[in-house]
């Protein structure tokens, strides 16, 4: 009787290489890369939001702020839309705010600040807390979850909840997250001064 010899096929458990082919690493840095493009992009358009509300909010460029109304004329940035809240938890005391000179100025500088931050790319952390900060106000000020205003009319809120106060506190804070200052910015000069170095916060 003929005995025949079968292969034997060993069932291997092969574990994935750590190491990365080159097309591999390629695909990789042209994915960093493009993510790092987009953030940089979001980042200088969301700064010119900010940077250019400040500019007509201070010269009165005929946009949002008429001719001849802007704060180096005399006008308040502040007045016009904390007077005109009329919904919310908050609405007699933006009512007090509305035109304070405390108010405009921590207003202003506010815009300033973040418009100049994220235009730069540095300071993105601080730029995060201080749009957030003031994103969230004025999403309290127009209190989307309304259906009235205070006079019972239709407050014609879209969305309960998300707005484009909201949206702009997420970019702010996803743009610190992710360093978004490096491309197309300061971001790592910022990085390596000093003062940056010893105090993380200020990235």
């Amino acid at each position: 009787m003929a005995v025949q010899n079968h292969p034997q096929h060993h069932l291997r458990f092969r574990f994935p290489s750590l190491h990365r082919t080159g097309t591999e690493q390629a695909a990789a840095t042209t994915t960093t890369t493009g993510r790092a493009y987009v953030f940089a992009s979001l980042r200088l358009a969301i700064g010119f939001v900010f940077l250019w509300a400040f500019l007509d909010k201070t010269f009165g460029f005929g946009y949002a702020t008429p001719s001849g109304k802007g704060w180096v004329d005399g006008g308040s940035p502040t007045k016009g839309f904390l007077s005109s809240v009329a919904a919310g938890p908050m609405e007699s005391t933006f009512h007090g705010w509305a035109g304070a000179g405390w108010a405009d100025w921590l207003f202003m500088l506010g815009l300033l600040g973040v418009g100049v931050a994220l235009l730069a790319g540095v300071a993105l952390r601080l730029a995060a807390v201080a749009g957030t900060a003031m994103m969230g106000l004025m999403w309290v000020a127009e209190w989307p979850p309304a259906k009235h205003l205070s006079d019972g009319t239709l407050s014609m809120s879209s969305n309960p909840f998300a707005d484009y106060h909201l949206i702009y506190a997420v970019v702010l804070i996803a743009l610190a997250v992710a360093g978004a200052g490096v491309t197309w910015g300061l971001g790592k000069l910022w990085a390596t001064l000093p003062v940056v170095r010893d105090h993380t916060w200020l990235r």
